[in-house]
C-alpha cells in the first residue's frame, strides 16, 4: 500500500477571477494522485485546526482576526490573498492536515498532505500566500503532547522559510533547514537554524550537491524523531516565482534523495507540497505529485 495521503475539500478555496495564486492546483493534484493509484483506500480527511491548536505557533490576536475575517488591510496585502471565510477555512484545514499527516507518519513511517508548507506565516501575521504556519503548528503540538522530542524541518521550497524560523525560534529541539534561492522573496529573511542560500539559475546537479552536502550529516547529528519535508516545486526552471533552474527530473532526484536519506535512518517523514506557481496547472499538479510518487516507490 502507498503511504497515506491527507486531503480536505477546503484545501481549494474560491479566489477572485484572474488571481495570481494557482489555487486550482490542489484539486488537480488530488485528481492526479487518484488517477495514479496512490490513494487506493481513499484520502484521509483531517479535522481542521481550531484556535487553540493554531495558537501554539501564532499570536492569539492574529488567529482571532483570521477566524473572524477582520485581518487589517495591510496584513491582507502582505498575505496576498483575500482573508474571507473560504480562505480562512482553507488555512485551518491545511494546518489540521499537516498535523494529521505527521501523526500518520509516526504510525506508518511515511505520509503526506496534499497541501501545507505555508512557511512565510510568522507568529504575528501571515505573508506570501501563507496564513497559518502548518508545519510549525504540527511540530509544536506533537512536541507538547510528548509524541516527539525533536523534529527537523527540511524546507526545499525556493523561498526561505522565514515564518517557520520565526515560529520555532525559541525551540532548540525543533530545527529548521532551509535551502533556497538567496536573492528571492522574502527580502527581510529571518535566520533559521541552518540556511543555505543558493545563487540564481542553479541547475539540477549543483542543487542536488548542495542539499546532499548538509542533509545526511544533519540527520545524523540532530537525530530527529520526525522529519517534516516541504517539497515545494518552485525551484523548477518554469516557475513564475522561482529563480532556480531544476527540471522535472531534478525535482524527482531531489525528493528521492530526501526520502531515501530519511528512510535509511528509520526516521518518520511527513511531506507537504509547499510552493509552486507555474501557469500550466496540469504540469504544476504533476510536479507536486512527484513527492507522493517517490514515497510510494520507496515505502
Amino acid at each position: 500500500m502507498p503511504p497515506p495521503i491527507v486531503f480536505h475539500p477546503a484545501y481549494e478555496a474560491a479566489l477572485p477571477q484572474g488571481h495570481r495564486f494557482p489555487m486550482a492546483k490542489y484539486g488537480r493534484l488530488a485528481q492526479v494522485l487518484e488517477r495514479g493509484g496512490l490513494v487506493p483506500a481513499g484520502f484521509v480527511r483531517p479535522e481542521p485546526a481550531g484556535p487553540a491548536l493554531i495558537g501554539l505557533a501564532h499570536e492569539a490576536a492574529y488567529v482571532d482576526a483570521v477566524l473572524t475575517q477582520t485581518v487589517p488591510r495591510a496584513v491582507e496585502r502582505a498575505i496576498g490573498l483575500p482573508v474571507d471565510a473560504g480562505v480562512a477555512a482553507r488555512a485551518c484545514a491545511s494546518a489540521g492536515g499537516t498535523l494529521a499527516a505527521a501523526r500518520l507518519a509516526l504510525a506508518h513511517g511515511l505520509a503526506g498532505s496534499a497541501a501545507g508548507g505555508s512557511h512565510h506565516a510568522r507568529r504575528e501575521g501571515g505573508a506570501g500566500f501563507c496564513l497559518f504556519n502548518d508545519v510549525a503548528i504540527a511540530a509544536r503540538a506533537l512536541r507538547n503532547e510528548g509524541s516527539i522530542a525533536r523534529a527537523l524541518v527540511v524546507d526545499l521550497d525556493v523561498h526561505q522559510g522565514d515564518g517557520t524560523a520565526d515560529c520555532l525560534s525559541r525551540e532548540p529541539d525543533l530545527f529548521t533547514l532551509s535551502v533556497h534561492a538567496q536573492n528571492n522573496y522574502p527580502g527581510d529573511k529571518i535566520a533559521g537554524d541552518l540556511d543555505v542560500g543558493l545563487a540564481d539559475g542553479l541547475g539540477d546537479g549543483d542543487y542536488l550537491r548542495a542539499v546532499e552536502a548538509h542533509l545526511g550529516s544533519l540527520l545524523d547529528a540532530f537525530a530527529p524523531d520526525l522529519v517534516f519535508y516541504n517539497a515545494g516545486v518552485d525551484p523548477h526552471r518554469d516557475d513564475r516565482l522561482g529563480r532556480l533552474a531544476l527540471s522535472d527530473e531534478g525535482l524527482r532526484a531531489r525528493d528521492r534523495l530526501v526520502v531515501e536519506a530519511v528512510r535509511r535512518r528509520a526516521i518518520p517523514l511527513a511531506a507537504v507540497v509547499g510552493g509552486g506557481y507555474a501557469s500550466d496547472i496540469d504540469a504544476l499538479a504533476a510536479r507536486h505529485a512527484i513527492v507522493f510518487e517517490t514515497m510510494a516507490a520507496l515505502s
